[in-house]
């Protein structure tokens, strides 16, 4: 089992930005395949952000420009900096990690561990 712990989510006005933070609390598992995914309320949880494997990156389509995945190794640590918030970004932020390699990457099911997640609101 893999410990993920986020943090960093808040409300913020539109046009505002966060940075939210996710620590693999599991000594053993390195930050390797590990992703950024969103739930807001009345819809699935979609795929915002993740890394391949080989250090790659991949995003959806409505937070490209906006929003940078990153990573600390020596700090076993995911960031998502999310900057030019739009209300339409309002959910629960979950880290994942834990990857079935034959899943697309920003797929629910590529991953096995999930966080408990952290909310940001964004008013208009």
């Amino acid at each position: 089992q893999v410990q993920l712990v986020e943090s960093g989510g808040g409300s913020v006005q539109a046009g505002g930005a966060l940075n939210l933070s996710c620590v693999v609390a599991t000594p053993t598992y390195k930050t390797a395949c590990m992703a950024w995914f969103r739930q807001s309320q009345g819809n699935e949880r979609e795929g915002v952000a993740a890394f391949e494997t080989d250090g790659s990156t991949g995003y959806a389509d409505s937070v490209k420009g906006r929003f940078t995945i990153s990573k600390d190794n020596a700090a076993n640590t995911l960031y998502l900096q999310m900057n030019t918030l739009k209300a339409e970004d309002t959910a629960m932020y979950y880290c994942a990690a834990g990857c079935s390699l034959s899943r697309p990457l920003l797929a629910r099911k590529r991953y096995h561990y999930w966080g408990q997640g952290t909310q940001v609101t964004v008013s208009s």
